[in-house]
């Protein structure tokens, strides 16, 4: 998730934002097959501008982003699953002091990944880093860890995203960068030092890309930009093809955000302002057909 003015400016819509440069909007759009459908569980869904979900695989809660209708002032918030359906949302209980948002939780559930403002060493921060937080072995959330330099920097970091193979893609609006705000990737090297580079013109353009999700596989990567969601797919050689639209079934308004696969794949959540009542709600897009995702609550049989 970009910096806070972004929220501003998707909720009056998108004219406050520069158009992706050409090279963004000279690509085709990818097939869109499927069909895209409103998961809106009470207490859930509300006027509150809901977005960036994450599944806890080991308990099957319900992590995501809720803020003002005009998207400023996010939090996170887990809903637990219970035998009446979704519970009442809190905030996480490794909340910090700061805006927060953007949670992922990596497949084993050890690691949940996260950008924050909070406090550190007593100061207050404007800028977003990224964080993550480890799962004890009572199964509760310990000390957040803010990842060091050169991840993290004096500019915005947001949307942490490890893949399979070891690196971790984020957005940022740090200086060398190809537009205003690019998708990056970092890994430690074998010394443990990290390692950070630019995805290049494949991906970045002149305007704002600033969320990367690796697909499961790690053969897909869907990149969120200023004006909705592209794909793109691993070549032969290794690096990300020139990035795709979605299509106008995902891309209704240019305004979605936060996206998530499920565990096979298949499956897309995001969120989309609505422009109406409910402000920002969730969608999943499932282009392969149906598949029980996201999970049911209270679970069926």
């Amino acid at each position: 998730m970009p910096p806070r003015a972004r929220g501003k400016a998707r909720r009056h819509g998108l004219a406050t934002l520069v158009a992706v440069g050409a090279a963004a909007c000279s690509v085709t759009h990818a097939a869109a097959p499927g069909s895209v459908r409103h998961w809106a569980p009470p207490g859930i869904s509300t006027p509150m501008f809901e977005s960036h979900g994450a599944f806890d695989p080991r308990h099957g809660d319900f992590y995501f982003v809720r803020s003002s209708p005009a998207f400023r002032g996010w939090r996170i918030m887990v809903s637990h699953c219970g035998k009446h359906g979704w519970g009442t949302p809190v905030d996480a209980s490794f909340a910090g002091d700061g805006v927060e948002a953007d949670p992922f939780l990596t497949p084993d559930g050890r690691w949940l990944y996260f950008i924050s403002t909070r406090s550190t060493d007593g100061a207050r921060h404007k800028d977003l880093d990224l964080w993550r937080v480890e799962r004890g072995a009572d199964g509760h959330w310990g000390e957040p860890q803010r990842l060091p330099a050169p991840v993290n920097s004096r500019a915005q970091e947001w949307f942490p995203r490890p893949a399979t193979d070891g690196w971790l893609y984020f957005g940022s609006d740090r200086p060398g960068g190809l537009g205003r705000t690019d998708i990056w990737r970092a890994r430690p090297d074998a010394a443990g030092h990290w390692q950070v580079e630019n995805l290049g013109s494949a991906i970045n353009a002149a305007g704002d890309e600033y969320e990367a999700l690796p697909s499961p596989d790690g053969k897909r990567l869907v990149v969120m930009a200023s004006d909705g969601l592209y794909l793109s797919r691993r070549q032969p050689d290794g690096r990300w093809g020139p990035k795709q639209r979605l299509g106008p079934e995902v891309d209704a308004n240019g305004s979605e955000i936060g996206a998530a696969f499920s565990p096979s794949g298949k499956s897309l959540l995001f969120a989309r302002d609505t422009k109406g009542p409910l402000s920002g709600e969730f969608f999943v897009w499932q282009p392969e057909g149906a598949e029980d995702w996201p999970p049911s609550c209270p679970a069926k049989g």
